[in-house]
Formats: structure tokens, sequence, C-alpha cells
């Protein structure tokens, strides 16, 4: 049974996607509204709806701003 464990871990692993631009910026922005330890101990799903429309609202501030800006 030790040895099925170990390969689910193994390939639980390899399949780890990349961390994109937007997940990043998800993750900061947690960071800065004091999210981020719950999202470390919970997961997202964790999170309110309140939560995640306000990452959200404020994902979607700052990529406006970034796109006036040009």
């Amino acid at each position: 049974m030790n040895n099925k464990n170990n390969k689910n871990n193994r390939n639980n692993k390899d399949n780890r996607k990349e961390i994109t631009v937007n997940d990043k910026m998800k993750l900061e922005i947690a960071k800065e509204i004091g999210l981020y330890e719950k999202i470390e101990m919970y997961g997202w799903s964790s999170l309110t709806a309140r939560e995640s429309g306000r990452i959200g609202g404020i994902i979607t501030a700052r990529k406006k701003k970034k796109r006036s800006k040009k």
C-alpha cells in the first residue's frame, strides 16, 4: 500500500500546473488583503463569494489601469 501512495504522490507532483501571470497576481492580491494564509491552509475553495469577488475586482481594476497606460 505504501508503494501505491508514494506513486500517487509522485504523479501529483508531476501534474502540478505552472503558475501563470494571473495566478501570481491573485496570490499577490490575496497577500495584500490578508487572505493568503487562509488560502494556504484551506485552499481557494475556502474563500467566500465576497472574498473571491474582491480579488477579482482588484485584478480587473489593475488590468484596466495597465491597459490605459499603454
